[in-house]
């Protein structure tokens, strides 16, 4: 059996501060980084990088982590800049540019969409016409350095809880394009996440589940179309006659090809020509 594909559910345990997802989270991350040959302390020492790389991806299943990031999250780095200029807060810019590399990294790396995590979060100011001109691959893992780069500068005028943290962002920085490719195995081989389906396939997925649908639908209402002949045949009042004709009618609206004659059926001794196949 491969251990290393065990899914770990968290479970609430307030005498234990780290949860079992972090242990996957880190399993995960060091088997990537063996599988890439990219093995910690190679070209840095970042061992760090490693503990903080698996707080966030076992973050990034916390809801409440998500919304306290929400007011920090900008689609457009022009929207990023111009916040920063209105803003003498080194402590607020320290969040918002570290908040922001921290879901590009996992925009790219984990979802293997440089936009994914955050376009659906955020909502732009600058209207929708923008998003013909969504940055390159190129453009974004540019933005992930920048952002981290910034981050670890105002990290240094401001007091911490974890003056570490400081160091990791500077290592995320210059090794962005590295960590992101240790994601990606961790993507494929660990998490399982499928890519996006393409409109093609989308198309065809819906098209699949309508027909399935209306299958079932047709079913029904073929089922009440005999409940409603049952009740007629046994006695042809005007509400029983209203009621099949209705039946009648929905079983029409879905199979247009199904006949059915009252009359006929009267004539014919009480043989049916409704087609229910």
């Amino acid at each position: 059996m491969d251990n290393t594909r065990i899914l770990f559910t968290d479970l609430t345990d307030d005498a234990r501060s780290v949860k079992p997802s972090y242990y996957f989270m880190m399993r995960s991350l060091l088997h990537s980084r063996i599988d890439t040959g990219l093995s910690s302390n190679q070209e840095v020492e970042d061992e760090d990088v490693n503990v903080y790389l698996a707080n966030l991806l076992q973050s990034f299943s916390d809801p409440g982590y998500l919304q306290q990031a929400e007011p920090y999250l900008h689609r457009y780095d022009h929207e990023v800049f111009r916040r920063m200029t209105r803003s003498t807060d080194s402590r607020l810019k320290y969040k918002i540019y570290k908040t922001n590399a921290d879901f590009l990294l996992v925009s790219i790396g984990v979802f293997d969409n440089s936009s994914q995590t955050l376009l659906n979060r955020v909502s732009s100011n600058s209207g929708s016409k923008n998003r013909m001109f969504e940055p390159t691959e190129e453009a974004t893992l540019s933005r992930g350095r920048t952002f981290y780069q910034f981050a670890y500068s105002y990290s240094q005028m401001v007091p911490k809880k974890n003056p570490a943290v400081s160091e990791v962002l500077q290592k995320l920085a210059g090794g962005f394009d590295r960590y992101i490719q240790i994601l990606a195995h961790l993507r494929g081989e660990y998490l399982d996440i499928i890519h996006e389906l393409s409109r093609g396939e989308v198309y065809h997925l819906e098209r699949s589940v309508n027909r399935e649908k209306e299958r079932k639908e047709l079913r029904k209402k073929q089922d009440e179309f005999l409940d409603a002949y049952a009740d007629w045949k046994r006695e042809p009042s005007d509400q029983n006659t209203q009621k099949l004709q209705e039946s009648v009618d929905a079983v029409r609206a879905i199979d247009p090809e199904f006949t059915f004659s009252m009359d006929s059926d009267k004539n014919q001794d009480g043989s049916s020509q409704g087609d229910l196949n």
